[in-house]
C-alpha cells in the first residue's frame, strides 16, 4: 500500500548534512520524492512508497545525522500522486 508524507523538520537541522543523509535514507528504502532547506530554518521532506518504508523515514526524521537536533515534527500524511521518478535535494 503505497503512502505520502509531507514533513517538516524543526531544530538544528541546516548545515549538518540533514538533506544528504534524508536522500541516503529515502534512497535505501526506495521512497521517492524530495528533502529542501526552508527559509525559517527548518528542512521539508516529501516521501512517497510502501507504507512500512514511509514510517522508517519518519522514525528516522526524529533523529536526522549524527549533528542534528531534532526539536519537532508537523507530518501530513497526504493521497499518493505518483508524480515523483527518484528521491532528491532541491536546493531552492
Amino acid at each position: 500500500m503505497e503512502k505520502r508524507a509531507r514533513i517538516k523538520i524543526y531544530g538544528v537541522v541546516q548545515g549538518v548534512f540533514f538533506r544528504a543523509t534524508a536522500k541516503e535514507k529515502a534512497d535505501a528504502l526506495s521512497l521517492k520524492g524530495f528533502v529542501k532547506n526552508e527559509k525559517d530554518g527548518g528542512v521539508l521532506a516529501v516521501v512517497e512508497g510502501e507504507k512500512n518504508k514511509v514510517f522508517d523515514f519518519i522514525k528516522w526524521c526524529f533523529e536526522g545525522p549524527s549533528f542534528a537536533i531534532v526539536e519537532r515534527l508537523e507530518i501530513d500524511f497526504e493521497e499518493p500522486q505518483d508524480e515523483f521518478e527518484n528521491f532528491e535535494i532541491k536546493y531552492f
